[in-house]
C-alpha cells in the first residue's frame, strides 16, 4: 500500500521536488491532500496529475478558478488557512509534509501534531516561532518530526545510531550566499536582483533573501536548538562555500561525522518521505574528484548581523523568535519590491523587538497575536 501524505505549498521549490519523488516512487506514496498559496494554475495541473482527494488553495479569490476545474474531476477543493488546517485532521493520510514559506506552516503543523500525524518538516518558521511549544506537544503525541531541510537532515543522519549524550557541538554549515565576499558597506546598496543570485541553491524568494541576510542561519540554530534539545551555546554555523558538506555533528571523543552530497534538495526529501529509509536516487552521484577542496571560514558578524539574532532569541526565549520572524517577513518583502534596503531587513527586526511587548511564557494564541500585532507594526513603519 502507497504511504499516503499532504503536500503543504505544493508549487513551491520544496513541494515540485516532492512530487518528482512521488512520480519516481508510485508503490511507495500517494498524494493525498495538495495545497498551496497562490498558484492555482499550477495547482491545478499538479492536482489533474496526481488526483489528490483534496485541493486546497490558500488565496480564496482563487478559489472558483480551483473549483471550476477540480470539481468535475471527483477532487474537492477548500480554501483559506482555516480550511488547510482543519484538513490536517482528514483519516486518509498520515504524514504531512510542510512545505510553505514562513509562518503559514505553524497552525496547519501544530493541528497535525494533535492529530497524530508525522511531519516532514521543511518550513523551519514552525519552531522559529513556536519551538517550546511545538516540541511539548510532540512529546504528548504520537507524531515524530523529519526534518527535511538539508542542513537539519545532514544532523538527523549523522546522529543516526548515536547516544544523544554523546554529542557535543552541531555545526551547521552556510554556503555564505552571493555576499560572502562582499564588505558590509558594499551590501548596503544591493538590488533584489543581486540578492538573489544565489552561487549555489535554486530556492524560492523569500528563503534565497534570507540566505544572502544569513538570518537563515539563525532560524536553523534556533530551528536545531528544538530539533536535537542541544543548547544554542553547542550549535555553531561555519561558511562553507561549496556547499558539499550539509552539516556535522562533533562528539565528545573529538570525532566529527559530516554528510555530504551535491547541493540538490531531492535527497534530503526523499530521506524525510521513506521515513529514514534510503531510497535509489536519479541523480547523478556526486564524486570528491569533482571537489579539490573543501573549505570552511568562520561567518563574519559585522557584514551578517542577522546571524546574531539567534543566540539574542533563544537566550531572551518567550515570543523573542516570533517577533523576529514576522519582521522579516514584512521586511524581505518590501527589500523585493524595492521598498526597504538590505539593511534595512536588519533594521526593521531590531526595531520590532524594541517597540513590541515580550510575552515570557506565550501560549500559541498569543504566538498568532504577536505574529499579526508584528505585521501591522512593521508595514506601518514602513510607510512612514
Amino acid at each position: 500500500m502507497p504511504h499516503n501524505i499532504a503536500l503543504l505549498g505544493s508549487t513551491g521549490s520544496i513541494g515540485t521536488q516532492t512530487l518528482d519523488i512521488v512520480e519516481r516512487f508510485p508503490d511507495r506514496f500517494k498524494v493525498a491532500v495538495l495545497a498551496a498559496g497562490r498558484n492555482v494554475e499550477l495547482l491545478i495541473s499538479q492536482a489533474i496529475r496526481h488526483r489528490p482527494a483534496l485541493a486546497i488553495i490558500a488565496d480564496e479569490s482563487k478559489y472558483n478558478r480551483l473549483r471550476e476545474v477540480l470539481a468535475p474531476l471527483g477532487i474537492e477543493t477548500a480554501a483559506g488557512d482555516a480550511a488547510l488546517a482543519d484538513a490536517m485532521e482528514r483519516p486518509d493520510f498520515d504524514t504531512v509534509v510542510t512545505a510553505t514559506v514562513g509562518y503559514s506552516g505553524l497552525l496547519p503543523t501544530v493541528r497535525a501534531i494533535k492529530a497524530g500525524k508525522d511531519i516532514a518538516l521543511a518550513n523551519k518558521e514552525t519552531l522559529v516561532v513556536a519551538g517550546e511549544l511545538v516540541t511539548r506537544m510532540l512529546a504528548e503525541s504520537r507524531s515524530k518530526v523529519i526534518p527535511v531541510d538539508s542542513e537539519h537532515s545532514a544532523i538527523y543522519q549523522c546522529l543516526q545510531g548515536e547516544d544523544p549524550a554523546t554529542v557535543h557541538k552541531l555545526i551547521i554549515t552556510a554556503s555564505g550566499g552571493p555576499f560572502r565576499t562582499w564588505t558590509r558597506e558594499q551590501t548596503a546598496g544591493v538590488t533584489a536582483e543581486q540578492a538573489l543570485r544565489h552561487p549555489r541553491w535554486n530556492m524560492g524568494a523569500k528563503i534565497t533573501i534570507d540566505s544572502a541576510t544569513m538570518l537563515n542561519k539563525a532560524f536553523e540554530i534556533i530551528e536545531a536548538r528544538w530539533l536535537f534539545d542541544i543548547p544554542a551555546l553547542r550549535i555553531e554555523a561555519v561558511v562553507h562555500p561549496q556547499s558539499i558538506v550539509h552539516s556535522m555533528v562533533e562528539f565528545i571523543d573529538g570525532a566529527v561525522k559530516a554528510q555530504l552530497g551535491i547541493p540538490d534538495m531531492h535527497l534530503p526529501i526523499r530521506y524525510a518521505l521513506g521515513d529514514a529509509t534510503r531510497l535509489p536516487r536519479d541523480e547523478r552521484a556526486m564524486s570528491l574528484t569533482d571537489y579539490a577542496s573543501l573549505t570552511f571560514e568562520q561567518p563574519d558578524p559585522v557584514k551578517f548581523p542577522c546571524l546574531g539574532l539567534a543566540p539574542l532569541a533563544l537566550e531572551r526565549g518567550g515570543n523573542s523568535a516570533c517577533i523576529i520572524n514576522a519582521a522579516n517577513e514584512v521586511a524581505v518583502a518590501a527589500f523585493l519590491r524595492g521598498e526597504v534596503s538590505f539593511h534595512g531587513i536588519y533594521d526593521t527586526i531590531t526595531d520590532a523587538l524594541d517597540n513590541i511587548p515580550f510575552i515570557d511564557a506565550p501560549t500559541l494564541d498569543d504566538y498568532v497575536a504577536t505574529h499579526h500585532e508584528v505585521i501591522a507594526y512593521c508595514k506601518d513603519k514602513l510607510k512612514k
